[in-house]
């Protein structure tokens, strides 16, 4: 019995680790992949947030080859890359990039400007008519990149 349990969890747990490239296409049970997934949502915000997301995602994945999306926690876009590099959500008056491990990254442009208080989190609230510094969040997202590889390594 105890066999059989660890067997489902082991399942459920590689299933879960599954990550979905930006070149993935969709599956034969008509699945969309995750890129997929993050276009239409692009599309349905269909104002400033959506055009806000898609300037982000660019930027994103300019920064490494090897960046992936994914479509977590029922409707959430994920960049990786050895790990989570940042999150993009979207709320009626900012777009919400939270980077996983912003807390240890270096942000000498000051673009966090949400959730400062925790330990390990930060984000940056990108409001109606906003623009963000290209060149600054590319920079975070490559710190954030080289943070998730030497985390790896060290385990």
């Amino acid at each position: 019995m105890k066999t059989a349990k660890k067997t489902v969890k082991k399942a459920a747990k590689a299933k879960q680790s599954t990550k979905v490239s930006t070149q993935a296409k969709s599956s034969s049970a008509g699945e969309k992949s995750a890129s997929q997934l993050i276009d239409a949502r692009i599309r349905e915000l269909g104002d400033w947030r959506g055009e806000t997301l898609s300037r982000m995602r660019e930027l994103i994945l300019s920064v490494d080859p090897e960046m992936i999306e994914e479509w977590k926690w029922m409707g959430t876009p994920v960049w990786s890359c050895h790990g989570i590099v940042c999150t993009g959500e979207s709320y009626k008056k900012a777009v919400k990039l939270t980077f996983a491990h912003g807390a240890k990254l270096a942000d000498p442009k000051g673009l966090f400007n949400s959730s400062l208080e925790g330990n390990t989190r930060r984000a940056i609230d990108i409001h109606e008519g906003e623009e963000l510094d290209a060149s600054a969040f590319k920079a975070l997202v490559k710190a954030a990149v080289a943070h998730n590889a030497s985390s790896k390594k060290k385990r």
